[in-house]
């Protein structure tokens, strides 16, 4: 595969050219045209397919700057390029949508009053780009004119990382609440006990949830910290033991740390959709909920290990997708992907989107690299084909970067060939938009549709199907695309548009004849 060139778009100054766009009500109507025009118009568009949906998603991780930035205190156009880079990529690979790190460490990587912009951002905790501008107000503008969702990705309850400086800002939250964030092994860790930094950290994201036109809000499986040891290998207690003391209510220690954290889940999907019902809420809990679930299965217990009820959230339904981590292959013995999935599935008893995580890190060309690309090709395989889960959530974008392309040309040439919308999310309602209203004019003999809206309701992405060669093929296309331009057209016969919601409600199509 050639090196990946920046997706490029029709320019919108085409439309000048333009009259306004119209459409009959009739979908397979189309003024002008003559009774043989009508009747292959009507033929043709009796095959249209139905749309693929998958989500297709990637996690682009900031802590210790593992796929964004490339180095901390890097100039902002270089900022600015690499991020546009990974967006074009994923664009390019055939995936709908990014899930980016924006708070790793009790840090910002957007414009905050309440926390220090990142360390792994500008070199030094609190201090501003320069020239300032907000990264996650560019992530959003440009998720948007490529068509991508854009998910946001907070760390709940981690202070420091090991590879960030010491040298913390004054408002950073170990100045700002200093008794309830304390150092546990080689990092920093709020208390989730701790009723301040509860709502610290739920204050954090409704923050973002209200200010920025984000798709999602995701946390991954990092709640109580992984257990450290101490120089004699035994378990070194999480020093929580005073604000238990003051919070307990009479509970067993692992009982209190569990409400805790079902506590700030529960709270954080009400917060999010009491401000932006159509606004998604994510977890990527770690992929065993206890030993022995489904049988067979082995390994960490993140129920008494990390004290998340991962199962719980999931039948509440408090959330609108899960994507457990399954980080195994389909062949291992304690952890097997297929029957993991499965119960994951048989869990989600409200109907919730499943998107396992997958961890191509294991088919990155790298020293440590222990999966063919087509284990990854297979995971998705399996994925796509079992009932209940509709995509694939992919750890990190560092595996996809263009200086090898082996996993990539293996998704682009097996699973991801072809476009697909993200799926349906039918339980938060709205309104589905009209039929689009379209037509078609010539420019220099070639032809070019024009679309638009059908009604006021948003539309987010355009589904364009084309029908050449005796085929439909399908393409996405960001919604401030308002030309479909000859490029696409060559050898086209009819063309299928649908508006497409935020939510993926989809309307009606409207099709147009090209002679």
């Amino acid at each position: 595969m050639t090196r990946l060139h920046r997706w490029t778009f029709v320019a919108p100054l085409l439309l000048a050219l333009f009259v306004s766009a119209c459409s009959s009500s009739n979908p397979t109507s189309w003024s002008g045209s003559t009774p043989s025009d009508q009747r292959k118009l009507e033929r043709i568009s009796a095959t249209l397919p139905d749309l693929d949906r998958e989500f297709r998603a990637v996690w682009v991780a900031t802590v210790a700057n593992i796929d964004w930035p490339s180095q901390p205190g890097l100039p902002v156009h270089e900022q600015k390029s690499e991020l546009l880079d990974i967006m074009d990529r994923v664009r390019l690979l055939g995936m709908n949508a990014i899930i980016l790190q924006i708070r790793p460490t009790a840090d910002a990587f957007y414009a905050s009053e309440r926390e220090p912009w990142s360390y792994y951002l500008t070199g030094e905790d609190g201090r501003a780009p320069d020239p300032l501008y907000d990264p996650l107000t560019f992530a959003v503008d440009e998720a948007k004119r490529r068509g991508l969702d854009l998910h946001v990705w907070f760390n709940p309850y981690r202070a420091g990382h090991p590879t960030a400086s010491d040298t913390l800002a004054a408002i950073n939250v170990s100045n700002q609440f200093p008794d309830a964030v304390h150092d546990y092994g080689t990092q920093r860790w709020m208390d989730p006990g701790s009723p301040e930094i509860a709502d610290h950290s739920f204050n954090v994201i409704m923050d973002v949830v209200e200010r920025y036109d984000i798709d999602g809000v995701h946390m991954d499986d990092y709640f109580y910290p992984y257990a450290v040891q101490d120089a004699e290998g035994h378990a070194v207690a999480f020093p929580d033991s005073a604000t238990f003391a003051t919070y307990g209510d009479g509970l067993e220690l692992a009982d209190w740390r569990r409400r805790n954290v079902d506590t700030f889940i529960e709270r954080v999907y009400a917060g999010i959709k009491e401000r932006k019902p159509w606004v998604l809420f994510g977890l990527s809990p770690f992929g065993i909920w206890r030993p022995g679930h489904p049988e067979g299965v082995t390994g960490f217990d993140q129920y008494e290990g990390l004290y998340a009820d991962a199962r719980k959230w999931l039948r509440r339904g408090w959330v609108d997708y899960y994507t457990p981590q399954l980080y195994w292959s389909l062949e291992s013995q304690g952890q097997p992907y297929g029957p993991l999935l499965d119960w994951w599935i048989g869990e989600n008893v409200m109907n919730r989107h499943i998107w396992p995580g997958n961890a191509i890190y294991r088919a990155d060309p790298g020293p440590n690299k222990a999966w063919p690309a087509k284990e990854v090709v297979n995971q998705v395989v399996r994925t796509r084909y079992t009932p209940g889960a509709s995509g694939n959530v992919f750890f990190s974008m560092q595996a996809l970067r263009p200086d090898d392309q082996v996993l990539s040309d293996s998704l682009l040439q097996t699973v991801y060939g072809s476009e697909a919308l993200p799926p349906q999310t039918t339980w938060l309602g709205g309104d589905s938009p009209a039929q689009p209203r379209t037509s078609i004019r010539y420019l220099a003999g070639r032809p070019h549709v024009v679309m638009a809206p059908g009604n006021e309701v948003e539309v987010r992405r355009w589904a364009i199907q084309i029908y050449a060669n005796n085929r439909w093929v399908t393409h996405v296309l960001p919604a401030s695309t308002r030309t479909i331009g000859a490029e696409l057209l060559h050898n086209a016969e009819v063309v299928a548009v649908r508006a497409v919601t935020r939510l993926g409600q989809t309307s009606q199509p409207s099709f147009e004849l090209i002679r």
